[in-house]
């Protein structure tokens, strides 16, 4: 089973050129921190309301992308508001990334190559080697957006992290988008902490807004 943060690097991948999507950076941050935060609720670690993050369970889980979180939250000795753990988490979101790439090319469905451009600068691409897990996570969340079906969580939660960090907005087209938006409020209202999580992200997002310009991932 992939990670959500596996998932949203391949949501985010074109199939044509091995390359990714376009999106702030602080988005795909959060999203990421975000993502290791839904999974380890999903694995009873940590439990959240609309307001605070709360420790259920400190055993390692033995994953190189949840473990390192899990385990700053177990060091905490007081409770504290979900907000403040995803931006403690979106300071690893280039560790997260990293392995999260690592996995995607450890397991064959990614390949890294690395390519000199005027033999100076280096850009890495990852393009497609078994496209089952990329079109897995596209066919099924656009098969939430546009059915009536009562999704399961995964399901919702990776809904969350793809309108949080703006990737329906890669996906989409302007039309799509608009038939979209009444379903992914539906959906995000299903689960507690995919709306916990959004919240949070949003919040951050709208004091970054006014203080910088997002830079952009490649």
């Amino acid at each position: 089973m992939l990670r959500f943060a596996e998932e949203i690097l391949l949501l985010l991948l074109h199939d044509e050129n091995g390359r990714f999507a376009r999106v702030p950076e602080s988005s795909l941050r959060y999203a990421l921190g975000g993502g290791v935060l839904m999974d380890l609720a999903l694995e009873n670690r940590i439990d959240t309301d609309l307001t605070n993050l709360t420790l259920v369970d400190p055993t390692p889980l033995g994953d190189d992308l949840l473990d390192p979180v899990l385990a700053d939250i177990a060091e905490e000795n007081q409770t504290r508001e979900t907000r403040y753990w995803l931006e403690r988490s979106s300071e690893r979101a280039e560790e997260i990334r990293e392995t999260a790439l690592a996995r995607l090319v450890e397991r064959g469905i990614l390949e890294r190559r690395d390519e000199r451009f005027l033999w100076v600068f280096q850009s890495r691409r990852y393009p497609m080697i078994d496209g089952e897990a990329e079109r897995e996570v596209k066919l099924r969340i656009m098969g939430v957006l546009f059915s009536d079906e009562i999704p399961d969580p995964r399901d919702i939660v990776i809904l969350c992290l793809a309108d949080a960090c703006g990737i329906f907005g890669e996906l989409l087209s302007g039309r799509e988008l608009e038939q979209a938006a009444t379903r992914i409020e539906q959906v995000r209202k299903l689960d507690l902490i995919g709306q916990a999580v959004s919240k949070a992200i949003w919040n951050i997002e709208s004091a970054l807004a006014q203080a910088d310009m997002p830079q952009v991932f490649y």
